[in-house]
């Protein structure tokens, strides 16, 4: 079981001032403030729709509620600075309000959006380019002294998945972790969550691959956030629409809890927290 391999990790988030206790795996809740996810269900458009489904999020056990105005699908549309904040910056703050207590994080690989975001009542930032899509992006994770998910990804969203290619993709991800935790590390940032990136500038095989290998990333002793829901490495395997791909999601967050995994970012909040729930007492 994966219990001895992270009793040394980082069990808090300091989140503006207020301990978040993540010694037991946690649930993220996505929600999409984009016309184009990949997965139409998570996706919501207006204010008042953004409220109603954090709300059942909440009810359903989510810890953290995860915010994107930019579609990291493969392929994805881009979308200028200015429309990611005015799409993100409405949801942020009235969420803020209404559910004050709510952990938001801000899914985007923009510095000044991040800020902003920040700024705006959100806690953590969510990074699917670990920087590298921004320059300044460590330098205002440093600043601003907030939770910082990094995400292993080679290239853009509208460029990772062409014929991705690696020696040894855990490998290369663990080495890909290890620059960058040391550059963050020098620029004084505490809180740091690695994400494998699954379904991100990888091949099928990538994926499982990169999974049956997970528990190498607990060396850093580091929290880990994993994002299987509904991903094509679930409806390629199983040959299904995404609608179907529920229960693959399950197992592939069953396995990633035994293997160490803290945070589950989902679009099911309840069955992630059945997940976790059972998976607790197995590793104890």
């Amino acid at each position: 079981m994966a219990k001895d391999t992270f009793l040394n990790r980082k069990h808090t988030l300091n989140c503006k001032g207020k301990l978040i206790d993540i010694s037991k795996p946690s649930v993220m809740a996505i929600l999409n403030i984009t016309p184009d996810s990949f997965y139409q269900n998570s996706r919501v458009g207006t204010v008042n729709d953004a409220l109603e489904q954090t709300a059942k999020f909440l009810e359903a056990g989510a810890k953290f509620v995860d915010i994107g105005a930019y579609s990291s699908r493969p392929g994805a549309k881009d979308v200028s600075e200015k429309e990611e904040i005015e799409r993100l910056l409405p949801i942020v703050q009235a969420i803020n309000k209404a559910f004050p207590e709510t952990l938001i994080s801000v899914d985007t690989f923009r510095a000044k959006v991040a800020e902003e975001a920040i700024n705006a009542g959100a806690h953590i930032i969510n990074d699917i380019a670990a920087g590298n899509l921004d320059e300044k992006m460590f330098e205002t994770v440093a600043r601003l002294q907030v939770p910082y998910i990094m995400m292993h990804m080679k290239g853009t969203p509208q460029t990772m998945q062409i014929d991705p290619t690696y020696e040894n993709v855990s490998k290369e991800v663990f080495s890909y972790f290890s620059e960058k935790i040391k550059t963050l590390n020098q620029l004084g940032v505490k809180d740091v969550i690695l994400d494998p990136g699954f379904g991100f500038a990888k091949t099928l095989d990538h994926n499982y691959e990169l999974l049956r290998n997970m528990q190498i990333l607990n060396f850093f002793e580091l929290p880990l956030l994993v994002g299987f829901s509904r991903k094509s490495m679930i409806t390629k395997a199983l040959n299904i629409k995404t609608e179907e791909a529920l229960n693959g999601t399950t197992v592939l967050n069953t396995t990633s809890l035994l293997k160490g995994a803290s945070i589950l970012r989902v679009h099911d909040v309840k069955e992630a927290v059945e997940c976790v729930e059972l998976a607790n007492r197995l590793i104890g």
